[in-house]
C-alpha cells in the first residue's frame, strides 16, 4: 500500500480574527520557511524504516495462520522454575508467573513471518512527518480493557509515564534517550514528540512498543509498578488471569469478549479457551508429569532426555508426537557471561583462559548426543554474523577506530576454542594457564591461584536450573585443574532474580543476541551509558569502540548500512570475549498429546504453539477414550 500524504493547512479560524491581527498573523507566516508550512506527513496502518510491509493495509489475516482454526479446548504446559510470588512482570521485586504479561497489549505489533516491520494494533494508524520527529498513533475506537472500558489516548500517556517513573532503571534511561514527550491531542489521538538526537530509526518502533494499561485501574487500587502484587494489571489483551495456587499452577482463559478477536492481525489466533501452567520443582519431576499427562505440550530444551527418553507407551503409539520442527530464527547468543564490573574479570586474559577450559565438543558428543551446533556469533544463524576477514566496507568503519580495537578484531572473525575428545584438554588447559601466569594469577603450594595480593582467583558459577549441573560441573572440575577456584552454586528462583538485578554474580548463563534489526537495545544491552544501571547489560560491557558501532548501527539510513555496521559490531564483541559461548540448534525439539494442530509449514520466526496453534476436540476425546488423558 502506498502511504497517504496530507498538508498541513493555515488554521482556518484565522480569516475571522480582525484585519489588523491578520495582517500580524500574515507578516510572521511569511517569516516561516515554506517546508514548515507544508509538512509532509505519512499515514499507513503499519511502519517499517528500510522496507516496505509485507501486508497491505486490506489484507484479510497473516498468510501463516489458519483462518478458520477452531476455538476451544485447554494447552498445559510446564513451568520448571517451581515458584511465583507475583503477576507484575514489571517489578524488580518477586518472581513473576509464567505469561503474567499475557493480557498487555501495545500499539504495534510484529508478525512471525517478517524482520523490522510492526502493524497497528490498538493503534489503528500511524502518522508522521518525514524526519519522524513525532508521531501520532490513533486508536482504534472498538479498543476496550477486559472489563469493558474503553481505551484512550489518557491510559497511553498515562502508561508511559508509569513506566518512566517506576519502570526498571535502565528501561527509563534507554526510553528517555528516545522519547521526549506523549500528550493526548484528543481521546483517540496520542502523540509522541522524541528527542531531536535521538536515533532516528527507534524512534516510531520504541513508541509502538509502548505497553497500554488502565489508569483508572491504577488509580483505583494504588497499584504500583515497582511492587510485586498477586493481580494483573487490567489490559486489553485475548487472555486473562482465571485463577492460581501459589507455586502449583496458574490458569489464563480466553476473553470471550476480546476486542480483537475479528482483526486481520488476530484471525486464527489465540485459539485456546485456556492456557494452563503446572509447577515443577525441577526438570526431572517436570518431565516425569509430561508423561503421566500432568500437562500436553514439552518445549524439550534437554538434548539427553530427547535422545534417551522419548521411549515411553504413548510415543511408540504415536499417541505423544516427537516432532522437530524448522527454527529459522537468530540463534539466542546464548553463553557463560562474565560480570566485567569485577575486577578480576576485567583482564581480557582471564577470561580468555577460562574460556579456554570448557570443552564443547566433549560435552556436545558426551551430554548433548550431538545435537547442537557451536555459538560463535551474536547474530549466529543470521545475515549480521560477521565471517572471515572484514570486507571493505567493515574495514571503513573500525579502521578508524583501530587503537580502541581488541586484539583480533580486524582479522579473521573470532571463533570460540575448539578442543579435543577427551573432557580435559591438555593443549587449551597450558595455554590457558599461560595466559593465567601472564595475568599475575600464580599456583601456589595448595594448587590454587593467587595474585599478588593474595587473592584468591575463585570462579562462582551461578544457577537456579538443576538441568545445567551436568555441563557446568566438567567445566568447574576442568578450571580447578588448572589452580581456578571454581565452584556451581545452584540457588532457588527467587536468589538468582535478586542476585542478578544487583549484578551480585562471577558468570551465569545469558542470551545476548544482536536481533534482526538492531538498535537502541543495543545501547542497553552493551553500551557504557547504561552499564552501570542495566540489568540487559550482564557482562557490564563499557567500551568507546563498541559505543561508537552502536552509535553507527542506530543511525543507520538503509538495510545495507546496518548490516555492514552490526558485522563490524559482531567482530568487535566476539574479540573482546566477554563470555564464552555455548550452543544452539536450529529445529524446534517439541513433544505433545496428539490433540494439537499447527499450520504447515510454520513462519521462519516463531513455533508459536500458544498463538497461532489449535485443538482438535475429536483427537482429544479419543485420547480420553483410550485412557492417555483424564
Amino acid at each position: 500500500m502506498t502511504p497517504t500524504l496530507t498538508r498541513a493547512l493555515p488554521d482556518n479560524d484565522i480569516q475571522t480574527r480582525s484585519v489588523f491581527w491578520w495582517m500580524v498573523v500574515t507578516t510572521l507566516l511569511l517569516l516561516i520557511p515554506l517546508t514548515a508550512r507544508a509538512e509532509q506527513t505519512i499515514i499507513s496502518h503499519a511502519y517499517s524504516y528500510f522496507g516496505t510491509p509485507k501486508y497491505g493495509a486490506d489484507f484479510p489475516h497473516l498468510d501463516y495462520v489458519n483462518p478458520d482454526a477452531p476455538k476451544g479446548g485447554e494447552i498445559v504446559i510446564a513451568s520448571e522454575s517451581g515458584t511465583f510470588d507475583s503477576f507484575n512482570p514489571y517489578a524488580r521485586k518477586g518472581v513473576a508467573g509464567a505469561l503474567a504479561s499475557i493480557n498487555i497489549e501495545r500499539l504495534l505489533t510484529s508478525t512471525a513471518d517478517e524482520i523490522g516491520t510492526s502493524y497497528g494494533l490498538l493503534a489503528e494508524s500511524l502518522e508522521y512527518p518525514e524526519d519522524q520527529s513525532w508521531v501520532i498513533f490513533t486508536l482504534r475506537p472498538e479498543a476496550q480493557f477486559a472489563d469493558g472500558s474503553p481505551v484512550t489516548a489518557e491510559d497511553v500517556v498515562f502508561t508511559h509515564n508509569l513506566f518512566m517513573e517506576q519502570g526498571l532503571i535502565s528501561f527509563r534511561e534507554g526510553v528517555s534517550r528516545i522519547i521526549a514527550n506523549v500528550e493526548a491531542l484528543d481521546p483517540a489521538r496520542v502523540k509522541f514528540t522524541f528527542q531531536p538526537d535521538g536515533s532516528v530509526r527507534d524512534r516510531i518502533s520504541q513508541a509502538g512498543s509502548t505497553p497500554v494499561m488502565s489508569k483508572a485501574w491504577f488509580e483505583k487500587t494504588g497499584a504500583r509498578l515497582d511492587e510485586s502484587r498477586l493481580e494483573q494489571a487490567l489490559g486489553t489483551g485475548p487472555y486473562m488471569l482465571d485463577s492460581y495456587k501459589i507455586n502449583q499452577r496458574i490458569v489464563y482463559k480466553r476473553n470471550p469478549d476480546y476486542w480483537g478477536r475479528d482483526l486481520p492481525i488476530n484471525k486464527g489466533r489465540w485459539n485456546f479457551d485456556t492456557i494452563r501452567i503446572e509447577y515443577f520443582a525441577d526438570s526431572n519431576s517436570a518431565f516425569e508429569g509430561f508423561t503421566s499427562g500432568s500437562y500436553t505440550f514439552r518445549v524439550e530444551n534437554s538434548s539427553k532426555e530427547w535422545a534417551t527418553s522419548y521411549d515411553f507407551p504413548e510415543v511408540r503409539s504415536g499417541q505423544v508426537i516427537k516432532a522437530e520442527l524448522h527454527d529459522g530464527s537468530q540463534a539466542s547468543g546464548q553463553g557463560f557471561v562474565f560480570n566485567m564490573r569485577r575486577p578480576k574479570f576485567q583482564d581480557i586474559r582471564v577470561r580468555d583462559a577460562i574460556g579456554l577450559m570448557f570443552n564443547f565438543t566433549w560435552s556436545n558428543e558426551a551430554l548433548f548426543y550431538g545435537i547442537y551446533e557451536r555459538v560463535n556469533s551474536f547474530a549466529e544463524n543470521s545475515y549480521l554474523e560477521a565471517t572471515g576477514t572484514p570486507s571493505p566496507e567493515e574495514l571503513a568503519l573500525l579502521e578508524p577506530l583501530a587503537d580502541k580495537l581488541p586484539e583480533g578484531a580486524l582479522g579473521e572473525a573470532i571463533m570460540a576454542p575448539t578442543s579435543g575428545a577427551r573432557q580435559f584438554d591438555r593443549k587449551n588447559a597450558r595455554q590457558a594457564s599461560a595466559l593465567l601466569d601472564d595475568a599475575g594469577w600464580i599456583v601456589g603450594d595448595d594448587g590454587i591461584r593467587r595474585n599478588a595480593k593474595g587473592d584468591t582467583l575463585r570462579v562462582e558459577f551461578l544457577t537456579f536450573s538443576p538441568t545445567f549441573d551436568r555441563v557446568i560441573n566438567p567445566y568447574v572440575e576442568n578450571l580447578r585443574n588448572i589452580g581456578v577456584d571454581a565452584i556451581l552454586n545452584r540457588v532457588d528462583t527467587s536468589q538468582f532474580v535478586d542476585r542478578r538485578y544487583a549484578f551480585d554474580y562471577d558468570i551465569i548463563t545469558d542470551q545476548l543476541a544482536f536481533g534482526y534489526e538492531p538498535g537502541s537495545n543495543l545501547a542497553q544491552s552493551f553500551g557504557s551509558k547504561e552499564a552501570a544501571v542495566s540489568v540487559f547489560n550482564s557482562p557490564g560491557v563499557a567500551d568507546p569502540a563498541v559505543d561508537e558501532l552502536i552509535d553507527m548501527i542506530r543511525n543507520a539510513k538503509s538495510k545495507e548500512d546496518l548490516v555492514i555496521a552490526a558485522r563490524a559490531l559482531d567482530r568487535v564483541m566476539r574479540a573482546l570475549k566477554i563470555m564464552v559461548p555455548q550452543w544452539y540448534k536450529d529445529k524446534h525439539t517439541v513433544a505433545y498429546y496428539d490433540q494439537f494442530e499447527h499450520p504447515d509449514p510454520l513462519p521462519p520466526y516463531d513455533l508459536g504453539y500458544l498463538d497461532f496453534w489449535w485443538f482438535n476436540a475429536d483427537k482429544a476425546a479419543k485420547l480420553k477414550a483410550d485412557g492417555v488423558l483424564r
